[in-house]
């Protein structure tokens, strides 16, 4: 009997924008989630600590959702699993990095209920109508693994992060025969990561950066190293305890998210430390600079981060002097490259020396350029193709790289936030939007609105005026001056005055007796002092008038 029931593919993040990542797979009663991950602030976003998706949808479907799985263990993938999991809680199953790092995340919130399943590549898993093989991957943090989905109406595969590195770290290369062999038996539809699709040729090994490193370990073998890196990077981590093990440097470690990362890592047999290598960062005052190397957290400029603490000198255990050589072994996230720069030209003034991407080759993308890209397409050839994991600009040049691989128009959708695509055997179209887009993290609260942010931000931008008017309780008459508040604005002394005289003429049309609720008050004091302040500055600021009753 022909099945004319269609698989949704519904994007809840990841898609139009780097991070946040969640796609969510529905058939008939069953629902399967790919990823949960965050992204972190933009400029535009004061006082906030991270972004989520909307999980609105899943939240209101939750019976009907089999299990999270996980591609592989980055914030991007992984970060609001806590936040899924106080709403939605259901299987999660990742590799056993990834797993260990989420875990760690959940602790964080104290939630003591999940359910969390380790899997090794190749194994499978049965989710309601859904089966799950999870296939390794070459990414920039280990346990990453592709996805293969059998479904009702077809094999859908998702590359997760990754790229094509023949001579890895952990000597554990990309399974591209079993990525043939899911070829060959037919793939229909592929969801492909975009981030390196505008870089041509292919994505350099991790290997290069160790022979980079090595020398500079050589060059500056009477210096204090400082190196700082993704947290993440177990490989990259685990290539600069070896060199130093190799140069006879003590190490420490710095950061709390290096510090967890690394004991996770380790815990799991993920990362080998050396005996006796390591040191506390708050004892390494009596190592002299040639026999210690400092890993830190940092490389993106983040603002309370080790490396931006000791640019700034705000890091009591080191202090940067004209002997050390800072590398920061990472490239900057697009949006990071001014809080970047400004924490090397800090590091310049003390009279240190720093490397840096632009200088050197210490750092390689963990994500596929254009031929690799190009070798993933024709391996998998896939009947329907959605590019993911990427700006709106990535997507559409990854739309263009299928073309001139052969795939035609009818064949392939750029999602947007909230899509759905509707795929069976024959179909391919988009279909019915779901809720979608951010929600913002400040502190332990989570802000649904966004009101918060766009409040913030008025702030920011315009500043704040209060209005202030005394009224007596009994007579309902103004009983002084009424007095403005200013914070952010420029104002004169004789504008000043003549908002209070706005203020007092606004306030001597009501019969504040009876008014009895001042909300209407307040909302023509507002109207009245904006109107006027518009009027004579072009400026608009928040106005919040306060009537107190004596």
């Amino acid at each position: 009997m022909k099945n004319n029931k269609s698989l949704k593919v519904r994007f809840l993040g990841g898609v139009g924008e780097i991070g946040k990542n969640m796609t969510a797979l529905e058939y008939g009663k069953d629902i399967i989630v790919i990823d949960a991950g965050l992204t972190f602030p933009s400029p535009d976003m004061p006082g906030i600590d991270l972004v989520i998706p909307d999980t609105t949808y899943l939240v209101n479907n939750k019976d009907r959702i089999r299990g999270l799985v996980l591609t592989h263990g980055h914030e991007d993938h992984i970060g609001s699993v806590p936040y899924l999991i106080k709403d939605v809680n259901v299987p999660v199953y990742g590799t056993k990095m990834t797993l260990t790092l989420a875990e760690s995340k959940i602790k964080e919130f104290n939630i003591e209920n999940y359910d969390f399943h380790v899997v090794k590549p190749r194994d499978r898993v049965n989710l309601g109508c859904f089966q799950v093989e999870f296939i390794n991957v070459n990414h920039s943090i280990s346990g990453s693994c592709a996805l293969a989905i059998t479904t009702p109406v077809g094999v859908v595969f998702h590359t997760g992060d990754f790229k094509i590195d023949l001579t890895p770290i952990n000597g554990e290369i990309i399974d591209l025969s079993r990525l043939s062999e899911l070829g060959k038996k037919g793939v229909l539809l592929m969801l492909a990561e975009s981030t390196n699709v505008e870089r041509p040729g292919y994505t350099m090994s991790e290997t290069v950066v160790g022979r980079t490193l090595d020398h500079l370990f050589i060059d500056n073998a009477k210096r204090r190293l400082i190196i700082a890196t993704f947290s993440s990077n177990v490989q990259r981590i685990q290539q600069i305890i070896d060199l130093a093990a190799k140069h006879k440097r003590k190490v420490a470690l710095s950061g709390r998210s290096m510090l967890n990362v690394t004991d996770a890592a380790q815990s799991i047999g993920e990362l080998t430390i050396p005996k006796g290598i390591l040191v506390d960062i708050d004892k390494i005052k009596n190592i002299a600079d040639k026999d210690l190397c400092i890993i830190s957290t940092g490389s993106q400029g983040e603002p309370m981060s080790v490396l931006t603490r000791m640019a700034a000198d705000d890091f009591q255990q080191v202090k940067i002097t004209d002997n050390d050589t800072i590398i920061i072994s990472a490239s900057p996230i697009p949006g990071n490259e001014r809080s970047i720069y400004q924490v090397i030209n800090n590091l310049y003034k003390k009279g240190a020396e720093v490397v840096y991407d632009s200088i050197e080759k210490i750092h390689v993308s963990g994500h596929a350029c254009q031929e690799e890209l190009k070798i993933i397409h024709s391996l998998i050839k896939p009947k329907f193709f959605i590019p993911v994991h990427g700006e709106y600009r990535h997507l559409k040049k990854h739309i263009s790289l299928a073309k001139s691989l052969g795939m035609k128009d009818h064949q392939m959708i750029l999602a947007e936030l909230g899509d759905t695509v509707e795929v069976t055997a024959r179909t391919f179209k988009k279909g019915e939007k779901v809720p979608s887009g951010s929600r913002f993290v400040d502190g332990l609260s989570i802000d649904d609105t966004q009101t918060t942010v766009r409040d913030r931000v008025h702030l920011g931008e315009d500043g704040l005026v209060i209005p202030l008017c005394c009224v007596s309780s009994e007579s309902g008459e103004i009983m002084q001056r009424p007095d403005v508040v200013v914070r952010g604005v420029i104002l004169t002394n004789e504008q000043l005055e003549e908002i209070k005289d706005v203020i007092e003429k606004t306030v001597g049309k009501y019969d504040l007796k009876a008014a009895g609720d001042m909300r209407d008050v307040k909302n023509k004091i507002r109207s009245s002092v904006r109107n006027y302040i518009i009027k004579k500055t072009k400026n608009n600021p928040m106005i919040l008038p306060l009537i107190t009753e004596v």
